[in-house]
């Protein structure tokens, strides 16, 4: 099959090969001694690739420590279960699915993946597969950092970091249904996309100055460093400052510093999926691109916008 393989930890993008790799082999994956229970090997329609997950340690090394490169990157996927582990029940052969894979295993950047079945859900037939690949990292990022470590409400006030990018538009959109009030920040390029998204202010970072917008209920951190720094002293006693990207250097003065790393849930995913197809959430893709031309898209020579999705398959 081919495969988007990853070997060399210092080249970044630029050392992403395409090559042809062993397919997953079926027959021993429905054996007692084939692969984990409650495996399955998924035909991968399209693919997301977060763009810093090249710094990870999962994806040079599995949970003992040990190299497994060379390593195929890409969590997020969407396409159609071929084969079942030994064991494996919820799901069938043929089925349509969307997901996030285990970190510290083979992704999806590939004609076939092996996932657990366990992070997989339904996805409904009519959405399409480069959607449901685009939406589950954004998606379940969103989901978890609002409700499980912020604990919005209605009537909260919301600051979303980079509120034009694949995450931040859909942390917008959710905290918007639920009931929030939104202002997003970014870059003067993204204020259209970020109101677009549903946002109803929009703070410009390199013209305007943050702390005017006064206090927040909640403060949802894609950025870090001074930005995230100076967020915290906007957070409203009982507040909370939720950070995607490690622990927030500073904390509020009378509310809670959260980071938090993503998790695979099929009930989060299947929300998502429902919000999708009733039009209440729309994706952000930037660019769709083939397997063959996944490398260029990765290094691309200008300012990537949304995300983008790898359709592996027509």
């Amino acid at each position: 099959m081919k495969a988007i393989v990853v070997t060399d930890r210092g080249a970044g993008t630029a050392g992403m090969k395409l090559v042809e790799r062993p397919e997953p082999q079926a027959a021993w994956l429905a054996g007692l001694s084939g692969a984990n229970y409650g495996d399955v090997v998924v035909e991968v329609h399209a693919s997301g690739f977060t763009w810093d997950e090249l710094s990870w340690p999962s994806t040079w090394t599995d949970r003992l420590g040990r190299d497994r490169t060379p390593s195929i990157p890409g969590h997020e996927v969407a396409g159609v279960v071929s084969a079942l582990s030994y064991g494996t029940t919820g799901l069938s052969v043929g089925q349509r699915v969307f997901g996030l894979t285990d970190w510290t295993r083979d992704g999806t950047l590939a004609e076939y993946a092996v996932v657990e079945a366990r992070n997989l859900a339904p996805l409904p037939g009519d959405v399409d597969f480069a959607v449901g690949a685009s939406v589950v990292m954004s998606g379940l990022t969103a989901w978890q950092g609002l409700f499980e470590h912020g604990r919005l409400r209605a009537g909260q006030s919301v600051l979303v970091h980079g509120a034009a990018g694949a995450v931040g538009s859909m942390v917008t959109q959710l905290a918007r249904e639920a009931g929030a009030y939104v202002i997003g920040t970014g870059r003067s390029a993204g204020r259209e996309t970020a109101l677009g998204f549903g946002a109803q202010e929009y703070v410009d970072l390199e013209n305007d100055t943050l702390e005017d917008i006064g206090g927040v209920d909640l403060v949802f951190d894609v950025f870090g460093g001074d930005i995230g720094a100076r967020s915290a002293g906007l957070v409203r006693a009982g507040g909370t400052l939720v950070s995607v990207v490690g622990p927030p250097e500073v904390r509020p003065a009378d509310g809670l510093a959260v980071d938090f790393v993503v998790v695979p849930d099929r009930s989060q995913l299947s929300e998502i999926a429902r919000r999708v197809r009733d039009g209440r959430v729309r994706t952000n893709i930037g660019n769709i691109a083939t397997l063959d031309d996944a490398v260029a898209a990765f290094n691309p020579t200008e300012r990537p916008k949304g995300k983008t999705v790898i359709r592996v398959r027509p």
